[in-house]
């Protein structure tokens, strides 16, 4: 039997795939707290913010090490959450069509009173979409509950043309990035999972 070294402060089923296909042995203990950036926070600040937050609050309930993350689309500074509905989606897409945006994703892990924090930010480019298109892909449901309406590993991968920085990071989890912070603690993979 191998034993649990974390709590991952998620619910998110991507991160999870991601954590358990590197041999990650780990439970989930999601947290809720409002997703609201402060006046004047920046994207990445406030991803950094979340991350470490949600950490805090894992390690508070678990008294184990926990992993929190965050991951944000942001635009000309202005940061881009889940869609409220299909206007909102499609107001998202269609400000991300034909032009590069960023990806933020920041990852702390918490133990007690030792911190850290990393994060990585990916610049994503879009192909020109137009309304149709964009009501048509929140009809598959796929982007309901991703920052900026869309997920690069779904059907959403067929309006990036071009990406500089982590894949996995736009995905949910920059896993080099949180390969190394989790090694910083000794905490180590298994034996990578079949998938």
């Amino acid at each position: 039997m191998t034993t649990v070294t974390f709590v991952l402060a998620s619910r998110s089923p991507r991160r999870v795939q991601l954590l358990r296909e590197q041999g990650y042995v780990f439970d989930c203990l999601p947290v809720d707290l409002p997703e609201v950036p402060g006046p004047g926070e920046a994207p990445l600040a406030y991803a950094r913010r979340l991350a470490l937050d949600k950490a805090r609050a894992a390690q508070a309930r678990s008294g184990r090490p926990a992993l929190g993350a965050d991951t944000d689309v942001s635009i000309d500074g202005r940061i881009l959450g889940k869609p409220r509905d299909a206007e909102d989606a499609c107001a998202m897409l269609l400000a991300l069509a034909d032009r590069s945006h960023q990806v933020i994703s920041a990852v702390a892990l918490v133990d007690g009173s030792r911190e850290a924090v990393i994060a990585t930010t990916t610049e994503v480019e879009f192909v020109s979409l137009d309304r149709a298109q964009a009501l048509a892909y929140w009809a598959s449901g796929e982007p309901a509950d991703k920052a900026g309406a869309y997920a690069i590993q779904g059907l959403g991968g067929r309006y990036v043309r071009a990406l500089r920085g982590s894949y996995s990071g736009v995905v949910g989890l920059p896993l080099a990035e949180t390969a190394e912070l989790l090694a910083q603690f000794g905490i180590h993979p298994g034996p990578a999972a079949s998938v």
